[in-house]
């Protein structure tokens, strides 16, 4: 038995040790951060996540520092080559005259290869000088070079071929399995024909984007959403640049989770749900599941008059993973790339670990009484 005297000891000891505050812990309590927030109002907002809070939210401005580009819907091209400045054209002139202006004797055609299609749209053909070859199909500059060929050289015939220069070709950068740069066979040529050619998308990749640089300007979305969307798959242009890149969206998890660490987005849309499965759970046995808690910064124009947003600019979200409206409505909020997600200490926590004191101060002392 133990002594009265040091039972009383030991429970004012541990009544001392919780009156001092919290105990160490992984992370912050829920109540801790929810009382500060209520304290802070005019710094902080906090908001409930529930099927009533959801279309609020889905209405205020995006958040976190990732590109917004847009991207450019399918059109229909010409299903031929377009000839273009620095194309290269091989020319077989046929003339079965005995006195031919082109032909050597015993000769019935003379070949003009490599002609290169000059910047204004032209290449040269002897005895008829500079023809405007430009914007037209190999076939159609065939007719026109034939034609006019015809009024010096009437049994003339052309045979006409091209060979793709910077006009008509694309560059595929990187994130596939072979770079380079690729004539295009026609003006159908679609930006996945254009991966294909190049081996597909690394397997390497973090939910792949897709980037198409056009002159000055950039376009992007994701290799997810361009497979599943036969409209995205846009027609190249001679010139134009593609490459895909991992997805640089993340967001950060702390506190009583899986891991406290930096997640890059596996996917286009992630929500609350999602990411509690990608930092591995929460700690069953100290996380608080009523206090799931997500904090996120808005830009200061969110908070202007007349715009739709929050009430501070540093917003936390709390979400209750103890009920069914809690749970669904996790499976539908929004992550945005830089939020902090926090799996909170519940406060029992405090009480279990008193509690393990006393069981060892006790297992102490009957070791003690026993000897």
């Amino acid at each position: 038995m133990i002594h009265p005297i040091r039972s009383c000891l030991l429970v004012l000891l541990c009544l001392g040790l919780a009156a001092c505050g919290r105990l160490p812990a992984s992370g912050p309590a829920s109540n801790e951060i929810l009382n500060q927030v209520s304290r802070d109002n005019n710094e902080f907002a906090l908001y409930q996540v529930n099927r009533s809070f959801l279309p609020t939210v889905q209405q205020w401005p995006v958040t976190g520092a990732t590109e917004r580009l847009g991207w450019i819907g399918k059109t229909t091209g010409a299903r031929s080559q377009i000839i273009q400045s620095g194309d290269d054209l091989n020319m077989t002139i046929w003339d079965s005259s005995e006195n031919s202006l082109l032909t050597a004797t015993e000769e019935r055609a003379v070949q003009l290869g490599n002609v290169r299609v000059a910047p204004d749209g032209t290449v040269f053909v002897p005895y008829i000088g500079d023809v405007s070859v430009i914007g037209l199909t190999p076939d159609l500059a065939r007719r026109e070079i034939q034609a006019q060929l015809e009024a010096i050289v009437p049994s003339a015939q052309v045979q006409l071929s091209m060979v793709e220069g910077r006009g008509n070709s694309v560059e595929l950068i990187g994130g596939v399995g072979a770079p380079g740069t690729y004539p295009m066979p026609d003006r159908n040529y679609s930006v996945l024909s254009l991966v294909a050619a190049g081996g597909g998308v690394s397997g390497t990749l973090n939910n792949p984007q897709i980037r198409l640089v056009r002159g000055s300007s950039i376009y992007g979305t994701s290799v997810e959403r361009l497979l599943d969307n036969p409209s995205y798959d846009t027609l190249l242009r001679g010139g134009d640049k593609v490459f895909v890149e991992d997805d640089t969206r993340y967001f950060l998890s702390f506190g009583a989770t899986g891991t406290e660490a930096l997640h890059t987005f596996p996917k286009d849309d992630v929500s609350a749900m999602d990411a509690v499965s990608i930092i591995g759970g929460v700690d069953s046995r100290t996380a608080d599941p009523r206090g799931l808690l997500i904090l996120r910064e808005y830009p200061g124009s969110a908070v202007s008059p007349g715009v739709r947003g929050p009430r501070n600019t540093r917003v936390v979200f709390s979400v209750d993973l103890t009920n069914f409206d809690g749970l669904f409505s996790a499976r539908n909020f929004p992550v945005n790339s830089g939020d902090v997600v926090i799996a909170t200490e519940s406060p029992i926590n405090d009480v279990l670990t008193i509690s393990q004191i006393f069981g060892q101060f006790f297992g102490v002392f009957n070791a003690a009484n026993s000897l």
